[in-house]
Parts: structure tokens; C-alpha cells; sequence
């Protein structure tokens, strides 16, 4: 600072004033340009070229994984493609998967078909699971799916199950057991067969026994070894009895209550008849449930469950009238009268075949219909 004396006082130049250091004023830096690529580096940049092309390669391969599994992947199948935990809980909260189960997601979005219900219930238990009991009986088509929980065989299973799934531990399972449907691990029909025997009543194991012969998918030897393997577990008692009573006929039939009749006229001494084979009357195809040839007879079992309703009501008389046209006697019975009066019933059928038949053996030729020209 420069001061000047001036009649004994202390002046200070106006040219040079006095200026703090914290007062001096920051020059304005200029903004950065960058390219329409965006920045070329720098540390504030959060996703880089490998990054991004990590998340495109991730995004294939669980596509791949998904396709086949009705658009499901396990948390371990993630894991093995190098996705950590932190990447999977941030790729759920953006809504890319969802979660089914623990540890199961769906692709995308979630789904509501049965298929993926069955399949989201077998990656929940752990590799090597299949569907099994009554689950797997249905989805082979031997039974009807009534059961609530999905039944899953898991060797390795450990830990708590989750919610609507009934989880069997067998370690006797093994590579011969298991096949696929729909793209989902089941067990085969007859390992099918040998853990629905442990789960169902006796009626129900004779009819999915006889639908697997109706499809022609029953392995008698492999049903047989499954049986010696496993002398003593629940069971297995049933599915022998079930297997040493199969009637050769027995193979065609449709119903338990089919059954029933076939072992009726067995016991009563009466001839075999044919079961549900095809015949034509009045120009289309029909299936009697059981029939005699030679005495012209065919006789209908009825359930109220098939037969109880307007629309069966309806074809079953127009079918029963195309056939007698034909020439067929036709008798119907119930499901009482097999299961509670089968000397009385054997009785009438034996009546019936001993009366003569009134069908011809030859086609008859329907006659001519002819109309006389209008004004002629």
C-alpha cells in the first residue's frame, strides 16, 4: 500500500486500491463440448461400453433358458450365467423378472397357464425335481386334475416348500423314471402309476391303469420291476392286484364302471363281449360300449356323470335310434344295478342273448325315396 503525507495526514492512493485475498473473484470456466456419442471418459460416466454389452449378452441367454421353460429361470441357472445377486434384485425391481417362488422368476411377465404353474413349481425344488402322484397322472392324461397342490418328486430337496406344493422326498428315483410332457420333467407312466397307487383309492388306481392302456402307454415290465423293486412300500399291494386282475378286454375299456361289467359277465358265465370297437350306423361312426355280434345286442352303461344332462339326453336316443334302424337290440344299464345287483342284471343279459336275432346278415338296402314332381 502507498501513502502519501500531505499536511501531516495519511491519504491512500486511489489507483491501487487494497484488495483481500478472499475477495478476488473466480474466473467462469467454460462448459465442456462433447460429442453426440456422449463423453469420451471420465469417472462420472456410470455405464460403460462393457458393462452395456454384458447386460445384452445376459439378456440372450436368459431368453434362451426361459424359451424352453415356459418363459421361467431359477435363481441358480442366473447365477451360472455370471449374474450376481445385486444385478437379479435390480433387474426385479425394473420389472424385467418376477417372482414366482423363492429362488423362480418369470421373463418378462408372469403367465397364468397350468403349464407354467407346473413348470414354476419344479424349478422351486431344486435340480433333478419332477412332477409326480397325481399331478403327474393328469398331466399324462391318466386322471383328471382335481388335486389342489402340485405334487413334486425331489431327490435333493432341502429346506422349507413353498406354498401350494406338495414336495415327496424319493432318493430310489432314477434316470429310467423320468421323462418330459409339455416340455416339463414328469416321471414316466409307470413310476406314474407305482406313486399314484400310494396316494389314490383302489377305483381310482384301476382307471388310470386302464387309460394308460387305452393310450398305449403301459410298460407291463417296467410296472412289474418297479413292483419287485419296491416290495413293502405303501401302495405297491394295490398296483399288484390292479395288474394281475387286467382282462385281456380290459385294455378298451373307458370306466371303471366297465370294468365292473366285464368281471360280471366273467363271473356269470356269459360270452365275452367287444368292447367300444367301432361300428357304422345310419352313415356314422359310433362306439357301443359293449356288444355281441352274433346274438345283434348291444348294451349301453350310463353314469349320471356322461349321461345326466340335455345334450347327452338328446344323442343318446338319436344314437340309439340310428342303430336300431340297423337292426341292434339295444339294452342300458346303470351303475347301481353293476355295483348292486349284478346276479339280477347277468340274468337279463343272459335272457337277451338267448332270444334270436332279429339283424340281418347282410346290409340291407335302404329304399328309395322318390317324390312326384309338383303339377305332375
Amino acid at each position: 500500500m502507498i501513502r502519501h503525507e500531505a499536511h501531516g495526514k495519511s491519504v491512500q492512493s486511489a489507483r491501487h486500491p487494497r484488495v483481500r485475498p478472499c475477495q478476488r473473484r473466480r474466473m467462469p470456466q467454460p462448459t465442456p463440448q462433447h460429442s453426440a456419442d456422449g463423453p469420451k471418459t471420465g469417472a462420472g460416466v456410470a455405464f460403460s461400453a462393457h458393462r452395456r454389452g454384458s447386460a445384452v449378452r445376459w439378456d440372450l441367454e436368459i431368453a434362451r433358458v426361459a424359451e424352453r421353460q415356459h418363459g421361467l429361470i431359477s435363481l441358480g441357472q442366473l447365477r451360472r450365467l455370471g449374474i450376481g445377486d445385486a444385478t437379479i434384485r435390480k433387474r426385479a425391481a425394473v420389472g424385467t423378472l418376477h417372482r414366482i417362488h423363492q429362488g423362480v422368476y418369470a421373463v418378462g411377465h408372469p403367465q397364468r397357464t397350468i403349464h407354467h404353474r407346473l413348470m414354476a413349481a419344479v424349478l422351486a425344488c431344486g435340480p433333478g425335481a419332477v412332477l409326480s402322484h397325481r399331478t403327474a397322472a393328469a398331466l399324462l392324461g391318466l386322471r383328471n386334475s382335481t388335486h389342489a397342490d402340485v405334487d413334486v418328486t425331489a431327490p435333493n430337496r432341502r429346506g422349507r416348500v413353498p406354498a401350494g406344493i406338495a414336495a415327496h422326498r424319493d432318493c430310489s428315483l432314477t434316470d429310467a423314471d423320468r421323462t418330459t410332457r409339455h416340455g416339463i420333467p414328469c416321471t414316466t407312466a409307470a413310476r406314474t402309476l407305482l406313486d399314484f397307487a400310494a396316494v389314490a383309492p383302489m377305483w381310482e388306481l384301476r382307471k388310470a391303469v386302464s387309460e394308460a392302456e387305452v393310450q398305449h402307454v403301459l410298460d407291463h415290465r417296467a410296472v412289474r420291476r418297479l413292483i419287485k423293486a419296491h416290495r413293502g412300500r405303501r401302495g405297491v399291494a394295490c398296483l399288484r392286484k390292479v395288474m394281475d386282475e387286467i382282462h385281456p378286454q380290459t385294455k378298451r375299456t373307458r370306466s371303471e364302471m366297465e370294468i365292473l361289467f366285464l368281471r360280471m359277465c366273467e363271473r356269470a358265465g356269459l360270452p365275452h363281449p367287444k368292447v367300444n370297437i367301432t361300428i357304422y350306423a345310419g352313415g356314422r361312426r359310433t362306439k357301443p360300449d359293449f356288444l355281441w355280434p352274433e346274438a345283434g345286442l348291444i348294451v349301453e352303461a350310463d353314469s349320471r356323470r356322461y349321461h345326466d344332462t340335455d345334450s347327452a339326453f338328446q344323442s343318446d336316443r338319436e344314437r340309439e335310434q340310428r342303430l336300431q334302424v340297423e337292426g341292434w337290440r339295444v339294452s342300458r344299464c346303470t351303475w347301481e344295478q353293476i355295483e348292486r345287483e349284478p346276479r339280477r342284471l347277468a340274468r337279463t343279459i343272459a335272457s337277451l342273448l338267448a332270444q334270436p336275432s332279429s339283424r340281418p346278415t347282410g346290409r340291407k338296402r335302404e329304399p328309395e325315396l322318390r317324390f312326384r314332381p309338383v303339377g305332375g
